[in-house]
Protein backbone atom coordinates (compact mmCIF):
# COMPACT_ATOMS: atom_id res chain seq x y z
CA UNK A 1 0.00 0.00 0.00
CA UNK A 2 0.99 3.27 -0.89
CA UNK A 3 1.71 6.74 0.75
CA UNK A 4 0.85 9.56 -0.30
CA UNK A 5 1.15 13.27 1.65
CA UNK A 6 -0.97 15.83 -0.23
CA UNK A 7 0.58 19.28 1.69
CA UNK A 8 -0.91 21.83 -0.33
CA UNK A 9 -1.15 25.63 0.54
CA UNK A 10 -3.98 27.92 -0.58
CA UNK A 11 -5.51 29.07 -3.79
CA UNK A 12 -6.29 32.51 -3.25
CA UNK A 13 -9.81 33.55 -4.05
CA UNK A 14 -10.26 29.81 -5.12
CA UNK A 15 -9.59 26.71 -2.48
CA UNK A 16 -8.64 27.36 1.68
CA UNK A 17 -5.82 24.96 1.79
CA UNK A 18 -7.83 22.46 3.74
CA UNK A 19 -10.20 22.11 0.70
CA UNK A 20 -6.84 21.77 -1.92
CA UNK A 21 -6.15 18.81 0.11
CA UNK A 22 -9.27 17.13 0.26
CA UNK A 23 -8.99 17.65 -3.60
CA UNK A 24 -5.86 16.26 -3.72
CA UNK A 25 -7.02 12.88 -1.79
CA UNK A 26 -10.05 12.69 -4.08
CA UNK A 27 -7.73 12.65 -6.63
CA UNK A 28 -5.82 10.51 -5.60
CA UNK A 29 -7.92 7.45 -4.37
CA UNK A 30 -9.53 7.75 -8.21
CA UNK A 31 -6.13 6.21 -8.85
CA UNK A 32 -6.08 3.55 -6.04
CA UNK A 33 -8.23 3.45 -2.92
CA UNK A 34 -6.36 1.78 -0.72
CA UNK A 35 -4.02 4.46 -0.70
CA UNK A 36 -2.69 5.84 2.39
CA UNK A 37 -3.41 9.82 1.58
CA UNK A 38 -2.49 12.03 4.58
CA UNK A 39 -3.52 15.44 4.26
CA UNK A 40 -1.43 18.03 5.60
CA UNK A 41 -2.68 21.65 4.40
CA UNK A 42 -0.04 24.14 5.27
CA UNK A 43 0.83 27.37 4.75
CA UNK A 44 3.73 29.98 4.82
CA UNK A 45 2.17 32.50 7.16
CA UNK A 46 -0.58 33.97 4.86
CA UNK A 47 -4.10 32.81 4.43
CA UNK A 48 -4.63 29.59 5.84
CA UNK A 49 -1.95 29.85 8.82
CA UNK A 50 -5.28 29.47 11.26
CA UNK A 51 -6.94 26.28 9.62
CA UNK A 52 -3.17 24.84 8.93
CA UNK A 53 -2.71 25.06 12.90
CA UNK A 54 -5.86 24.02 13.94
CA UNK A 55 -5.33 20.99 12.05
CA UNK A 56 -1.33 20.32 14.23
CA UNK A 57 -2.22 21.37 17.48
CA UNK A 58 -5.17 21.44 20.45
CA UNK A 59 -6.78 24.68 21.30
CA UNK A 60 -10.40 26.66 20.49
CA UNK A 61 -10.93 28.97 17.50
CA UNK A 62 -11.74 32.34 19.00
CA UNK A 63 -14.33 34.68 17.26
CA UNK A 64 -13.94 38.40 17.61
CA UNK A 65 -15.24 41.38 15.91
CA UNK A 66 -11.96 43.38 15.11
CA UNK A 67 -11.44 46.63 12.95
CA UNK A 68 -10.49 45.83 9.37
CA UNK A 69 -8.15 47.82 7.14
CA UNK A 70 -10.22 50.86 6.66
CA UNK A 71 -11.82 50.52 9.69
CA UNK A 72 -14.52 48.94 9.63
CA UNK A 73 -15.90 46.32 11.48
CA UNK A 74 -15.26 42.42 10.84
CA UNK A 75 -15.37 39.23 12.43
CA UNK A 76 -12.17 37.44 12.56
CA UNK A 77 -10.45 34.52 14.58
CA UNK A 78 -7.64 33.21 15.92
CA UNK A 79 -6.62 30.01 17.55
CA UNK A 80 -5.95 29.56 21.45
CA UNK A 81 -4.32 27.18 22.78
CA UNK A 82 -4.92 27.41 26.81
CA UNK A 83 -2.80 24.12 27.71
CA UNK A 84 0.85 25.97 26.24
CA UNK A 85 -1.04 29.30 26.10
CA UNK A 86 -0.14 29.87 22.83
CA UNK A 87 -1.99 31.84 20.38
CA UNK A 88 -2.02 31.81 16.60
CA UNK A 89 -2.85 34.80 14.74
CA UNK A 90 -3.70 35.05 11.02
CA UNK A 91 -3.01 38.99 9.85
CA UNK A 92 -4.89 38.47 6.84
CA UNK A 93 -8.20 37.64 8.97
CA UNK A 94 -7.90 40.97 10.56
CA UNK A 95 -5.93 43.41 8.02
CA UNK A 96 -5.95 41.50 4.89
CA UNK A 97 -6.42 42.45 1.49
CA UNK A 98 -9.36 40.01 0.81
CA UNK A 99 -11.48 41.81 3.18
CA UNK A 100 -11.22 45.32 0.99
CA UNK A 101 -13.38 45.47 -2.40
CA UNK A 102 -11.11 46.78 -4.93
CA UNK A 103 -11.71 50.23 -4.65
CA UNK A 104 -11.22 50.76 -1.21
CA UNK A 105 -7.63 49.29 -1.38
CA UNK A 106 -5.46 51.93 -0.52
CA UNK A 107 -2.35 51.40 1.94
CA UNK A 108 -2.10 54.89 2.76
CA UNK A 109 -5.20 55.03 4.78
CA UNK A 110 -4.89 51.22 5.35
CA UNK A 111 -3.88 49.86 9.09
CA UNK A 112 -3.00 46.86 11.19
CA UNK A 113 -5.16 48.09 14.45
CA UNK A 114 -7.46 44.82 14.01
CA UNK A 115 -4.14 42.48 14.43
CA UNK A 116 -3.03 43.92 17.87
CA UNK A 117 -6.74 43.77 18.84
CA UNK A 118 -6.55 40.43 18.21
CA UNK A 119 -3.31 39.68 19.90
CA UNK A 120 -4.89 42.14 22.83
CA UNK A 121 -7.73 39.67 23.39
CA UNK A 122 -4.68 36.83 22.99
CA UNK A 123 -3.07 38.35 26.02
CA UNK A 124 -6.11 38.89 28.04
CA UNK A 125 -6.68 35.08 28.26
CA UNK A 126 -2.99 34.75 29.65
CA UNK A 127 -1.23 34.13 26.17
CA UNK A 128 2.71 33.56 26.46
CA UNK A 129 3.76 33.04 23.14
CA UNK A 130 1.94 34.51 19.73
CA UNK A 131 2.89 32.98 16.72
CA UNK A 132 1.98 35.75 13.59
CA UNK A 133 1.61 34.94 10.50
CA UNK A 134 1.80 37.99 8.52
CA UNK A 135 1.05 37.42 4.71
CA UNK A 136 -1.79 38.86 2.40
CA UNK A 137 -1.93 42.32 3.85
CA UNK A 138 -3.79 45.28 2.69
CA UNK A 139 -1.43 47.22 4.81
CA UNK A 140 1.89 49.83 4.63
CA UNK A 141 1.73 51.36 7.98
CA UNK A 142 4.93 49.97 9.44
CA UNK A 143 3.50 47.49 12.11
CA UNK A 144 2.10 51.02 13.78
CA UNK A 145 -1.57 49.78 14.00
CA UNK A 146 -0.68 46.84 16.00
CA UNK A 147 1.47 48.58 18.29
CA UNK A 148 -1.13 51.23 18.83
CA UNK A 149 -3.85 48.76 19.33
CA UNK A 150 -1.30 47.82 22.41
CA UNK A 151 -0.87 51.15 23.62
CA UNK A 152 2.03 52.75 22.13
CA UNK A 153 1.55 56.38 20.53
CA UNK A 154 2.94 58.01 17.25
CA UNK A 155 3.31 61.60 17.75
CA UNK A 156 3.82 64.18 14.96
CA UNK A 157 6.11 67.17 15.63
CA UNK A 158 3.10 69.44 17.59
CA UNK A 159 3.22 66.49 19.43
CA UNK A 160 -0.44 64.75 18.29
CA UNK A 161 -1.56 61.73 18.01
CA UNK A 162 -1.57 60.43 14.98
CA UNK A 163 -3.87 57.39 13.28
CA UNK A 164 -1.74 54.49 13.08
CA UNK A 165 -2.03 54.12 9.36
CA UNK A 166 0.15 54.25 5.94
CA UNK A 167 -0.58 58.33 5.35
CA UNK A 168 1.13 58.92 8.56
CA UNK A 169 4.38 57.03 8.16
CA UNK A 170 6.04 60.82 7.49
CA UNK A 171 4.67 62.35 9.90
CA UNK A 172 5.97 60.50 12.82
CA UNK A 173 8.31 62.61 15.00
CA UNK A 174 8.26 60.27 18.52
CA UNK A 175 7.16 57.91 20.01
CA UNK A 176 5.38 56.99 22.92
CA UNK A 177 5.81 53.79 24.78
CA UNK A 178 5.28 54.88 28.60
CA UNK A 179 1.88 52.85 27.83
CA UNK A 180 2.36 49.91 26.36
CA UNK A 181 0.79 47.02 27.72
CA UNK A 182 2.69 45.73 30.31
CA UNK A 183 2.40 42.05 29.16
CA UNK A 184 4.02 42.00 26.35
CA UNK A 185 7.82 42.37 28.43
CA UNK A 186 6.69 38.52 29.29
CA UNK A 187 5.30 37.95 25.68
CA UNK A 188 7.09 35.46 23.39
CA UNK A 189 6.23 36.32 19.44
CA UNK A 190 7.16 34.56 16.57
CA UNK A 191 6.29 36.12 13.28
CA UNK A 192 6.09 33.79 10.03
CA UNK A 193 6.68 35.31 7.09
CA UNK A 194 7.11 34.38 3.61
CA UNK A 195 9.65 37.44 2.17
CA UNK A 196 12.77 38.35 2.81
CA UNK A 197 12.43 42.13 1.37
CA UNK A 198 14.00 45.03 3.59
CA UNK A 199 11.96 48.19 5.63
CA UNK A 200 12.46 50.47 2.95
CA UNK A 201 14.09 50.90 -0.45
CA UNK A 202 13.97 49.59 -3.86
CA UNK A 203 13.27 46.80 -2.70
CA UNK A 204 11.04 47.60 0.47
CA UNK A 205 7.46 47.16 1.22
CA UNK A 206 6.31 49.96 -0.19
CA UNK A 207 8.20 49.44 -3.48
CA UNK A 208 8.05 46.03 -4.05
CA UNK A 209 4.06 45.50 -2.69
CA UNK A 210 2.81 48.88 -3.11
CA UNK A 211 0.91 48.85 -6.21
CA UNK A 212 -0.13 45.12 -5.54
CA UNK A 213 -2.19 46.75 -2.43
CA UNK A 214 -3.58 49.63 -4.42
CA UNK A 215 -0.91 52.16 -4.29
CA UNK A 216 -0.13 54.69 -6.84
CA UNK A 217 3.55 55.49 -8.14
CA UNK A 218 3.13 58.85 -6.42
CA UNK A 219 1.60 56.61 -3.10
CA UNK A 220 4.46 54.10 -3.52
CA UNK A 221 6.99 57.12 -3.14
CA UNK A 222 4.89 58.92 -0.22
CA UNK A 223 5.06 55.48 1.61
CA UNK A 224 8.70 54.36 1.11
CA UNK A 225 9.72 58.00 2.58
CA UNK A 226 7.42 57.33 5.56
CA UNK A 227 8.90 53.80 6.39
CA UNK A 228 12.52 55.50 6.13
CA UNK A 229 11.18 58.14 8.69
CA UNK A 230 9.55 55.71 10.77
CA UNK A 231 12.85 53.46 10.56
CA UNK A 232 14.91 56.62 11.96
CA UNK A 233 12.43 57.37 14.65
CA UNK A 234 12.49 53.52 15.62
CA UNK A 235 16.10 53.73 16.01
CA UNK A 236 15.98 56.85 17.70
CA UNK A 237 13.21 56.62 20.30
CA UNK A 238 13.67 52.86 20.77
CA UNK A 239 16.97 51.95 20.18
CA UNK A 240 15.79 49.38 17.33
CA UNK A 241 17.73 49.49 13.79
CA UNK A 242 15.95 47.33 11.19
CA UNK A 243 18.44 48.34 8.83
CA UNK A 244 19.61 44.93 6.82
CA UNK A 245 16.94 43.01 9.22
CA UNK A 246 15.67 40.42 6.29
CA UNK A 247 11.62 40.40 6.43
CA UNK A 248 11.35 43.68 8.01
CA UNK A 249 9.35 44.66 4.71
CA UNK A 250 7.01 41.96 5.46
CA UNK A 251 2.94 42.78 5.05
CA UNK A 252 3.98 46.88 4.78
CA UNK A 253 6.65 47.14 7.15
CA UNK A 254 5.24 44.69 9.94
CA UNK A 255 7.70 42.16 9.62
CA UNK A 256 9.98 44.95 11.25
CA UNK A 257 7.34 47.38 13.52
CA UNK A 258 7.18 43.31 15.58
CA UNK A 259 10.73 42.98 16.13
CA UNK A 260 11.23 46.90 17.00
CA UNK A 261 8.06 47.34 19.45
CA UNK A 262 7.65 43.70 20.44
CA UNK A 263 11.46 42.37 19.84
CA UNK A 264 9.40 39.30 17.47
CA UNK A 265 12.10 36.54 15.97
CA UNK A 266 11.10 36.49 12.45
CA UNK A 267 10.68 33.30 10.70
CA UNK A 268 10.12 31.51 7.43
CA UNK A 269 6.57 30.92 7.71
CA UNK A 270 6.94 27.55 6.11
CA UNK A 271 9.78 26.30 8.09
CA UNK A 272 7.65 27.03 11.40
CA UNK A 273 4.84 25.94 9.83
CA UNK A 274 6.44 22.67 8.87
CA UNK A 275 7.78 22.04 12.51
CA UNK A 276 4.60 22.90 14.08
CA UNK A 277 3.39 20.36 12.02
CA UNK A 278 5.80 17.67 12.86
CA UNK A 279 6.17 16.87 8.89
CA UNK A 280 9.45 15.47 9.39
CA UNK A 281 8.26 12.56 11.17
CA UNK A 282 5.31 12.08 9.18
CA UNK A 283 7.71 11.30 5.59
CA UNK A 284 8.79 8.47 7.31
CA UNK A 285 7.32 5.64 5.49
CA UNK A 286 6.07 8.28 2.16
CA UNK A 287 6.13 7.05 -1.49
CA UNK A 288 5.25 10.40 -2.90
CA UNK A 289 4.83 14.19 -1.52
CA UNK A 290 2.27 15.97 -3.88
CA UNK A 291 2.42 20.11 -2.82
CA UNK A 292 0.41 23.01 -4.31
CA UNK A 293 0.03 26.52 -4.77
CA UNK A 294 -2.31 29.26 -7.14
CA UNK A 295 1.00 29.83 -8.34
CA UNK A 296 4.49 28.56 -9.03
CA UNK A 297 7.07 30.41 -10.40
CA UNK A 298 10.79 31.95 -9.93
CA UNK A 299 9.59 33.48 -6.62
CA UNK A 300 8.41 30.31 -4.97
CA UNK A 301 11.94 29.39 -4.27
CA UNK A 302 11.79 32.36 -2.01
CA UNK A 303 10.88 30.67 1.28
CA UNK A 304 6.80 30.06 -0.69
CA UNK A 305 5.24 27.15 1.36
CA UNK A 306 5.71 24.21 -2.08
CA UNK A 307 9.33 25.20 -1.53
CA UNK A 308 9.76 24.10 1.34
CA UNK A 309 7.44 21.53 1.39
CA UNK A 310 9.96 20.21 -1.82
CA UNK A 311 13.20 20.62 0.84
CA UNK A 312 11.57 18.56 3.25
CA UNK A 313 10.90 15.63 1.07
CA UNK A 314 14.37 16.06 -0.41
CA UNK A 315 15.72 15.73 2.86
CA UNK A 316 14.12 12.79 3.13
CA UNK A 317 14.62 11.19 -0.15
CA UNK A 318 11.05 11.23 -1.26
CA UNK A 319 10.26 12.40 -4.41
CA UNK A 320 7.70 15.63 -4.29
CA UNK A 321 5.72 16.84 -7.03
CA UNK A 322 3.94 20.89 -7.29
CA UNK A 323 0.88 21.27 -8.66
CA UNK A 324 -0.55 25.17 -9.57
CA UNK A 325 -3.00 27.19 -11.16
CA UNK A 326 -0.84 29.26 -13.07
CA UNK A 327 2.90 28.22 -13.57
CA UNK A 328 5.45 30.81 -14.25
CA UNK A 329 9.09 30.63 -15.29
CA UNK A 330 12.51 30.43 -13.57
CA UNK A 331 11.71 27.13 -12.41
CA UNK A 332 15.20 25.11 -12.26
CA UNK A 333 16.24 26.66 -8.72
CA UNK A 334 12.92 24.30 -7.61
CA UNK A 335 13.87 21.48 -8.94
CA UNK A 336 17.43 21.80 -7.06
CA UNK A 337 15.75 22.35 -3.81
CA UNK A 338 13.33 18.70 -4.23
CA UNK A 339 10.59 19.46 -6.50
CA UNK A 340 10.90 17.02 -9.11
CA UNK A 341 8.39 18.43 -11.40
CA UNK A 342 5.57 20.83 -11.38
CA UNK A 343 2.44 20.71 -13.65
CA UNK A 344 -0.63 23.16 -14.18
CA UNK A 345 -4.19 21.65 -13.33
CA UNK A 346 -5.40 23.59 -16.35
CA UNK A 347 -6.05 21.17 -19.02
CA UNK A 348 -5.97 23.90 -21.52
CA UNK A 349 -7.27 27.63 -22.02
CA UNK A 350 -9.24 29.06 -19.79
CA UNK A 351 -9.98 32.30 -18.14
CA UNK A 352 -8.91 32.72 -14.58
CA UNK A 353 -12.30 33.31 -13.41
CA UNK A 354 -13.68 29.70 -14.77
CA UNK A 355 -9.91 28.33 -13.64
CA UNK A 356 -10.65 29.56 -10.15
CA UNK A 357 -14.66 28.66 -9.91
CA UNK A 358 -13.86 24.82 -11.04
CA UNK A 359 -10.22 24.60 -8.64
CA UNK A 360 -11.56 21.93 -6.53
CA UNK A 361 -12.53 19.40 -9.71
CA UNK A 362 -9.34 20.63 -11.48
CA UNK A 363 -7.13 20.02 -8.48
CA UNK A 364 -8.72 16.46 -8.54
CA UNK A 365 -8.21 15.66 -11.96
CA UNK A 366 -4.73 17.07 -11.79
CA UNK A 367 -3.76 15.03 -9.06
CA UNK A 368 -5.14 11.97 -9.95
CA UNK A 369 -2.79 12.59 -13.45
CA UNK A 370 0.84 13.25 -11.48
CA UNK A 371 -0.32 9.72 -9.39
CA UNK A 372 -1.14 7.77 -12.23
CA UNK A 373 2.14 9.35 -14.14
CA UNK A 374 4.41 8.37 -10.78
CA UNK A 375 2.90 4.87 -10.35
CA UNK A 376 3.49 4.03 -14.31
CA UNK A 377 7.37 5.29 -13.52
CA UNK A 378 8.00 3.20 -10.83
CA UNK A 379 6.52 0.37 -12.74
CA UNK A 380 8.89 1.07 -15.75
CA UNK A 381 11.63 0.80 -13.52
CA UNK A 382 10.60 -2.63 -11.50
CA UNK A 383 9.82 -0.75 -8.50
CA UNK A 384 6.47 -1.36 -7.94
Amino acid sequence: MMKIIAAPNAFKGSLTADQAAAAMAEGIHRVDTETKVIRMPVSDGGDGLVIAMANAMAGDLIPLPVTDPRERRVKAQYLWDAGKRTAVIEMALASGLALLPHDLQDPTLATTLGTGELIRDALDRGAQHILLGIGGSATCDGGMGVAAALGYRFLDGSGNVLSPMGKSLARVAAIDSSGADPRLAATRFSVACDVTNPFYGPEGAAVIFGPQKGATKDQVKELDKGLANLSRIIRKDLGADLTGLEGAGAAGGLGGGMKAFFNAELTPGIDLVLDLLNFKDTLAGADLVLTAEGRIDDQTRFNKAPAGVAKAAKASGIPCIGLCGSMGDGLEPLYALGMDAVLSICPGPVTLESAMAKGYDLLALATEQAVRTFISARKSHGTT
